[in-house]
């Protein structure tokens, strides 16, 4: 059997829950929050944000970044959606947490590693991919080739079989 291991993306959605509270209750807590009507809370794998403006969505956005990077959390794994006209004056926004690498940047990685001209094999399973080669050496420097790549989207390297 060849050396192998595989790429994937997953974001603990225990410590996304973590944030969206810490954030939420910051919220209920803060001065220049008191009397608004802006709330966070975490629907299926998205987050919901609602504000009274948009200086108030703005100061959501930076409390939860700053929340999920509090939980060690790679903020790429947060997508923020358009911002919508709500109810009254409020505005709301849908932010999706990534989870699985998704067809058209799992191509692209895996048309880097070929073009790389790495010895190594490199299949596409469903949201992740298995990359196997000769040498172990070979899988190490293709997990630091792939680091360098820029993919906005947090990824794990796992599965590592000798």
């Amino acid at each position: 059997i060849m050396p192998s291991f595989d790429i994937v993306s997953k974001t603990d959605m225990t410590e996304i829950q973590n944030a969206v509270n810490g954030a939420a209750r910051e919220i209920s807590t803060r001065f220049d929050f008191k009397g608004s009507k802006s709330s966070i809370e975490l629907k299926d794998k998205e987050i919901i944000l609602l504000a009274d403006d948009d200086l108030k969505l703005k100061q959501l956005h930076e409390l939860l970044v700053t929340y999920v990077t509090r939980r060690k959390l790679d903020t790429s794994a947060l997508s923020f959606g358009k911002e919508e006209k709500a109810a009254g004056a409020m505005v709301r926004q849908a932010v999706a947490v990534k989870q699985g690498i998704e067809q058209e940047i799992a191509k692209k990685i895996s048309k880097a590693i070929k073009d790389s001209k790495a010895k190594v094999q490199v299949s596409i399973q469903g949201d992740e991919l298995r990359v196997s080669g000769k040498k172990r050496d070979d899988l190490q420097a293709v997990i630091a080739f792939v680091k360098t790549l820029g993919i906005d989207q947090p990824l794990q390297f796992v599965n590592f079989r000798d």
